[in-house]
């Protein structure tokens, strides 16, 4: 390849990168924006919901390890609810 054609692809290149780079951040920024709004949003709508009372009561309990092995061949459902049951404590 000629070394000034060469030069020149190389010089296009750059400049594509760079503005790519620049829009790859824009985007990013603006993601970011909106993902802090959704969750001012959600907040707003929790708290409205629960100001309503249109929250579902939700009930955490925990059983010892052993009686948890022994729930495991029953519905998933129920092993998720006791998993998450012993996060909480």
């Amino acid at each position: 390849m000629d070394p000034k054609h060469s030069a020149e692809v190389s010089k296009h290149l750059d400049k594509q990168n760079q503005a790519l780079m620049e829009t790859y951040r824009a985007m990013s920024h603006e993601l970011h924006k909106l993902q802090v709004e959704e969750e001012t949003i959600m907040r707003k709508l929790y708290e409205l919901m629960s100001a309503e009372g249109l929250l579902p009561k939700v009930t955490f309990f925990a059983l010892p390890m052993d009686d948890i092995e022994c729930y495991r061949a029953g519905s998933s459902v129920r092993i998720i609810l006791l998993e998450l049951a012993s996060c909480f404590h």
